[in-house]
């Protein structure tokens, strides 16, 4: 019999974009090779976003007033990966494959009392081995203030604050999908099978290529929460001289040089970030002028007031003075006009340029990082980039970059 499946993972706020992108399918290409994008149009949302999960995140903050503290490093975000085996959604068919996923939503809606209002999004997709769905929403907990008023307060670590949390959310799932007419079974504890939860992302990789789940079959280990590619050589080699020789090392090789690769990249953002750094002056001169183009034609409107009241003791000279006044200031306008609209036209064609490279670098950087996770079984791709921003004392995000730079040199002129 089929197991009734649900797994959770938990996102930070720099998270979002790439699961928005991978979830609603905005990538052109994907390193994932069971995505056939062929059949992406059978795809469908059960809750399709407004907005980016980013824009959504703060659009729903800010309508629903959820209190709590939010940090760089919050968990903002869950999202639940809700499968079965292939197996069984062709035994069910079209129609009850609809009704489960249809069915699993409903049960996130009225889990721990959450509510529609906080799923961000629920994407089922068909274009992969097994009919599955990615549901994200945003971990509130319904409680009270200190004076006693009902609150809701986005709170991942007390969403799921018992220890057994996640037992509980299979036990439930399970009962709520064979009440409903689905004949599943439920999945063993770990206490008696032996096996090591994995993640959202360990467990998509463990699927998705072969050699993987053999390697698994026959090795045990205790994989760290960060997992070090030196480490996990240093138990290997115990083992099987074999694998460390024609697998680990030929990898830690190739991330040496992958490594120096992304550094290059770094670099060219970072090139870019200053680029764009200049646009933005550009923009702001451009607006000046603007400004002062507007505060001239004011200017030229009040003069006209007062020559109109003044006209009728005006005689025939001053009258022809005026016209070659207005042809003067039509023809100095048209100039000034001509000028800047080519120097704006200029700019807004290299700004959209800097925007096409600055997206194909977050597209590359994210298969990279995406990349490097599957080949070295690294379970969260949030533990790599935080690695790399720590070592290097660089921020992968341009922006924050651009900030930690002004502060070290706002640091330095202090000394």
């Amino acid at each position: 019999m089929s197991y009734a499946i649900i797994r959770n993972a938990k996102y930070k706020r720099e998270n979002l974009m790439a699961i928005y992108r991978h979830n609603e399918r905005k990538n052109k290409h994907y390193s994932n090779k069971d995505i056939d994008k062929t059949k992406s149009y059978l795809n469908y949302s059960l809750k399709e976003p407004e907005f980016n999960y980013v824009k959504e995140f703060d659009k729903i903050i800010k309508e629903y007033d959820l209190k709590g503290q939010i940090k760089t490093v919050s968990n903002i975000a869950c999202e639940y990966m809700i499968t079965s085996d292939n197996d069984f959604f062709k035994r069910i068919g079209e129609e009850e494959t609809k009704r489960y996923f249809a069915t699993a939503y409903k049960f996130v809606c009225e889990y721990k009392d959450l509510g529609e209002k906080y799923i961000l999004s629920a994407k089922v997709h068909y274009d992969e081995k097994s009919p599955h769905m990615h549901l994200l929403f945003l971990p509130v907990v319904h409680t009270t203030d200190k004076k006693g008023n009902s609150i809701d307060k986005l709170a991942c670590s007390e969403f799921w604050k018992a220890k057994d949390s996640y037992r509980q959310l299979q036990n439930a799932f399970f009962e709520y999908m064979v009440s409903n007419g689905f004949e599943l079974q439920r999945g063993l504890p770990k206490e008696e099978t032996n096996r090591v939860h994995y993640t959202l992302k360990e467990y998509k990789n463990i699927t998705n290529y072969e050699q993987t789940k053999e390697t698994l079959k026959n090795i045990k280990l205790e994989l760290p929460e960060v997992p070090d590619i030196k480490d996990i050589r240093k138990v290997m080699i115990n083992r099987d001289e074999k694998i460390c020789n024609e697998i680990i090392k030929p990898k830690d090789e190739l991330i040496q040089e992958l490594y120096q690769d992304n550094v290059s990249l770094h670099k060219e953002l970072s090139k870019q970030a200053k680029i764009i750094e200049e646009a933005e002056k550009y923009q702001n001169e451009r607006d000046k002028i603007l400004a002062d183009n507007e505060e001239l034609h004011n200017t030229v409107k009040h003069l006209e007031k007062e020559y109109k009241k003044k006209s009728n003791n005006l005689d025939f000279d001053f009258n022809n003075r005026k016209d070659e006044l207005e042809e003067e200031y039509k023809e100095k306008s048209f100039e000034l006009e001509h000028k800047y609209h080519n120097k704006i036209h200029k700019l807004e064609k290299e700004n959209n340029h800097l925007h096409k490279i600055i997206n194909k670098f977050w597209d590359t950087l994210e298969k990279f990082i995406s990349w490097i996770c599957k080949k070295f079984d690294i379970a969260e791709e949030d533990n790599l980039v935080r690695d790399f921003q720590k070592e290097t004392n660089t921020f992968i995000d341009p922006e924050k970059q651009i900030k930690h730079e002004k502060r070290e040199k706002e640091w330095e002129l202090e000394r």
